[in-house]
């Protein structure tokens, strides 16, 4: 089951790749980019986790449209994401502080930024718990306050796989094009 976000934002999404690609960074089991593909639009995937993207790579055998990346994020010192450009970023469920700048410069021009993960208020609810992980009040609306926004969301809302309540902030955004 992909993130209803994605879906509502879809249209959005589809524009976006019409020159580059859709990046789901850290895609783990892929749902999200699985989406997109299934709607025609093409997806990089790309995650640590070889086996991952292997049952990924699986799923899509039939498609042209999905291309895999293995790579970690969190590879100290190291920018992956340098010389790459996407026409979107997907990023659920994953924060990687250093990786914020270099999401926003591999977005190109008229691109779009479809995030969601965990804020502080998280350990209240269950995990993760860890402050690393965990977005601070404001930091995602903060780090692309300057794209055009379509989309914010900031509190407690309930698990579409879990079904658990969750406190997540969520934003989709379009880079400027100038």
């Amino acid at each position: 089951m992909h993130a209803s976000l994605l879906h509502t934002f879809l249209a959005h999404s589809d524009r976006a790749a019409g020159a580059a690609p859709v990046l789901d960074l850290a895609c783990g089991g892929g749902r999200n980019g699985l989406y997109l593909v299934q709607q025609g639009i093409p997806v990089v995937f790309a995650d640590r986790r070889r086996d991952q993207l292997d049952e990924i790579a699986a799923q899509t055998r039939d498609s042209n449209l999905a291309t895999f990346w293995p790579v970690d994020f969190e590879e100290a010192d190291r920018n992956p994401l340098q010389g790459r450009s996407f026409g979107a970023i997907l990023v659920f469920r994953y924060l990687h502080r250093p990786l914020l700048a270099p999401i926003r410069e591999a977005i190109q021009p008229g691109g779009l930024i479809v995030y969601e993960t965990f804020t502080a208020d998280q350990p209240r609810y269950g995990r993760p718990g860890n402050p690393d992980y965990l977005l601070r009040p404001g930091e995602l609306r903060d780090t692309f306050g300057d794209w055009d926004g379509i989309h914010y969301f900031e509190g407690v809302t309930t698990s579409e796989t879990s079904g658990r309540e969750q406190a997540i902030a969520q934003i989709v955004a379009r880079k400027p094009r100038t």
